[in-house]
């Protein structure tokens, strides 16, 4: 098989994939492809698109790679589907970010930043699948521990949570918008468009509401 048939499968299966498609998975797939050869094929795919200008386009996004329409094109491919965008209330964005920089992170520490009581918040964003549950602190009442999900990146168009812009990338972007609610586009393939806080003792846990938490008792390295 040579460069511009293994390309062709290459797209396929990202294609197919409801998910963006991990290079390891890829690798996986395809066997006997050297993953330094699967790379270079990707950065041509991609440069490709780009090049050609086409609807769509191939990004890097949730630690995989996902087809995505391009932004410029947003008005007439929401005419199409018809789908009201996700709207994330002013709490559940403060609560997602407060999680998103200090994860991993308990129900007490988002709510001695917030000031407020958060459970209900919390709830919502398990819901949406923005958060999940990494296990639980091995402290008196053993709180979950909660981080950002891959729908986190996804949504948010990042490659992975190194790729959170910093506060100071933030204060030159001025006040923070008045409007109570903020909507983010559809992130499906075919429709629209560790931050490594060093070694942690927190194990993966599977993604769950409050009615599952994980089995995992984890020491405390907070």
């Amino acid at each position: 098989m040579d460069d511009t048939q293994r390309k062709a499968l290459i797209e396929a299966l990202i294609f197919i994939s409801e998910n963006p498609l991990s290079l390891e998975r890829i690798k996986e797939v395809l066997g006997e492809v050297p993953k330094k050869d699967l790379q270079r094929l990707l950065s041509a795919l991609m440069e490709e698109y780009t090049r050609t200008a086409r609807g769509f386009t191939l990004v890097e996004v949730a630690e995989g790679f996902q087809f995505r329409t391009r932004p410029e094109y947003a008005e007439w491919i929401k005419k199409l589907k018809k789908t009201k965008p996700l709207a994330l209330s002013q709490p559940a964005l403060e609560t997602l970010a407060i999680i998103a920089y200090k994860q991993p992170v308990v129900r007490g520490e988002v709510e001695k930043i917030r000031g407020v009581d958060s459970g209900g918040v919390l709830r919502t964003l398990l819901e949406k699948k923005l958060i999940r549950i990494l296990g639980k602190k091995d402290v008196p009442g053993k709180p979950l521990v909660y981080g950002t999900s891959k729908q986190f990146l996804e949504m948010f168009g990042l490659k992975d949570l190194s790729s959170l812009p910093t506060l100071k990338d933030m204060e030159g972007l001025g006040p923070p918008p008045a409007e109570d609610l903020l909507p983010f586009a559809d992130p499906t393939v075919k429709g629209e468009e560790d931050i490594d806080h060093g070694k942690t003792e927190i194990l993966p846990g599977q993604e769950a509401g409050d009615n599952e938490p994980p089995a995992e008792i984890v020491k405390d390295p907070f």
